[in-house]
């Protein structure tokens, strides 16, 4: 078998090995089972659409205080809440 015949194997024998390992780790992961997660209750985490707020006073990004009134308008005001990822 000349040289280029091996390599040509070689590389062959070597793909068979990686396929067969990747196969093997993706049939071995455990699927997440989607009924097992906890339901959350929505209701219980603060103010619901079109509910009233309580009145507050709070900083903004200049430090400058903020409370209900002074941020709403003619319509009212639209409140979004975010969650940061270091809370």
């Amino acid at each position: 078998m000349s040289q280029q015949g091996r390599r040509a194997a070689l590389g062959i024998a070597l793909a068979v090995i990686l396929f067969g390992a990747g196969s093997f780790l993706l049939q071995s992961r455990t699927p997440i089972d989607m009924q097992s997660r906890t339901p959350i209750d929505v209701a219980s985490l603060g103010p619901q659409v079109g509910e009233p707020v309580p009145e507050f006073s709070l900083p903004d990004q200049n430090g400058q205080m903020r409370t209900l009134e002074s941020i709403s308008g003619p319509k009212g005001a639209m409140l979004l809440f975010h969650r940061s990822a270091d809370w």
